[in-house]
């Protein structure tokens, strides 16, 4: 496998991680939510944010996935185009997870979720 700096490698596994968590955390306020609530006109709206919310941050972790894959195949060295991607992939999604971080405080302080 052509080689990802250290910094990059830990950067990739902890914004995996991050997406993970993130997902967990949906999908479970999602399914806290209608244990309590249910589904209803009140609801629909928090639902289909956390399923936004779940989905956005699972194709962030598959574009990332399938890029650290390609550089994993890429031999001998990684081309300035594959690093480029990663580093602007890694940027991206170092922007949008606060964003998504805060849309769960969000909906957990609204329906008083844990």
């Amino acid at each position: 496998m052509a080689k990802l700096s250290q910094e990059i490698r830990a950067t990739l596994s902890q914004q995996k991680e991050q997406l993970l968590d993130l997902i967990d955390e949906a999908k479970s306020l999602e399914f806290i939510l209608l244990d309590s609530v249910g589904e209803n006109q009140e609801t629909i709206s928090t639902l289909e944010q956390l399923t936004e919310i779940a989905e956005q941050a699972r194709t962030k972790l598959s574009q990332l996935s399938t890029l650290h894959l390609r550089i994993a195949e890429v031999q001998p060295t990684i081309s300035n185009d594959l690093l480029k991607l990663m580093n602007e992939a890694i940027a991206n999604i170092e922007s949008r997870i606060p964003a998504l971080e805060r849309s769960l405080e969000e909906i957990k302080l609204d329906w008083r979720l844990k």
